[in-house]
């Protein structure tokens, strides 16, 4: 596969598992990084394989960028690993919750 993605709660690893796999790293956080991404993702892709995408959902454009870049890197195996932290569901928010 050219790229594994690694979900779950916060704070449970996630980050520190896929470092230690990934020969270079890219934090998605509130910033430049974020405003490159709308402007140009594909730029975000370049480094040392595996790159490591921290936090890719806050810039959601990067799945089908990074889709292609592994279609055109020939499907070369272990080229990103993804992290995301998932939200925990507001159960207030139903209807059906006391």
């Amino acid at each position: 596969m050219g790229a594994v993605l690694i979900e779950g709660p916060k704070l449970c690893g996630k980050s520190t598992t896929a470092v230690q796999q990934a020969e270079s790293v890219l934090n998605m956080e509130p910033g430049p990084t974020l405003s490159l991404a709308a402007i140009n993702p594909k730029l975000l892709l370049q480094g040392t394989t595996p790159r490591l995408i921290d936090e890719w959902q806050l810039a959601p454009q990067l799945w089908d960028v990074i889709r292609r870049e592994i279609d055109l890197r020939g499907g070369e195996p272990g080229q990103f690993i993804l992290t995301e932290s998932a939200v925990p569901v507001d159960w207030k928010s139903f209807p059906f919750s006391g």
